[in-house]
């Protein structure tokens, strides 16, 4: 069986427990083979992955048995079982990849996943709420933290200097803005 139905309970936490690797954008070619877009920064780790967990655009979660998979510039092709023609491949478009967290690559020390830092509190060193972490932007030189708070929301840069302690186990960041920050 190329396809493999998930139960909804493991539906409801895939949310929670999975990260989305990719997403399928279109079939490739006439074989079967699907293009798909890259969420992740180590895309050599589909060559490693027999099955993959799908999770379909009106949220049923499924395995798909990975065939090949091969980079095209800043995408990825894949080919899964049971997927032969370039019709039955279009079933799988918007179709999100996930892995489980703990298929996670380990990250240096000061480095972070976004996903990771979204929902963090962030306060002052003095102990003053600024708000939770609703985004991550990786526009320039140092990412930036949307931070939602009472008032108003703040973009707080991603650097050592400003974001003295940061806890994604407790969602929890300590800054010590630099004057002016918080007012702009």
């Amino acid at each position: 069986m190329s396809e493999v139905p998930v139960s909804q309970i493991q539906a409801d936490r895939a949310a929670a427990e999975f990260i989305v690797i990719a997403r399928i954008a279109r079939p490739h070619g006439v074989r079967g083979e699907v293009i798909a877009d890259l969420f992740t920064d180590f895309p050599e780790r589909f060559a490693e992955l027999e099955n993959v967990r799908a999770l379909r655009p009106d949220g049923q979660v499924c395995v798909l048995k990975l065939e090949k998979a091969r980079l095209h510039h800043t995408r990825i092709i894949l080919k899964f079982a049971g997927y032969e023609t370039v019709e039955r491949a279009d079933e799988l478009r918007r179709t999100r990849l996930m892995i489980e967290r703990k298929q996670l690559v380990s990250l240096p020390a000061d480095n972070y996943y976004d996903f990771d830092l979204v929902d963090c509190e962030v306060v002052t060193v003095g102990g003053q709420l600024v708000g939770i972490v609703t985004a991550v932007q990786n526009y320039g030189s140092a990412p930036l933290l949307n931070v939602r708070g009472p008032q108003r929301e703040h973009l707080i840069p991603l650097v050592l200097d400003i974001c003295t302690e940061i806890d994604t186990t407790r969602k929890r960041i300590v800054i010590d803005p630099p004057a002016g920050l918080l007012e702009l």
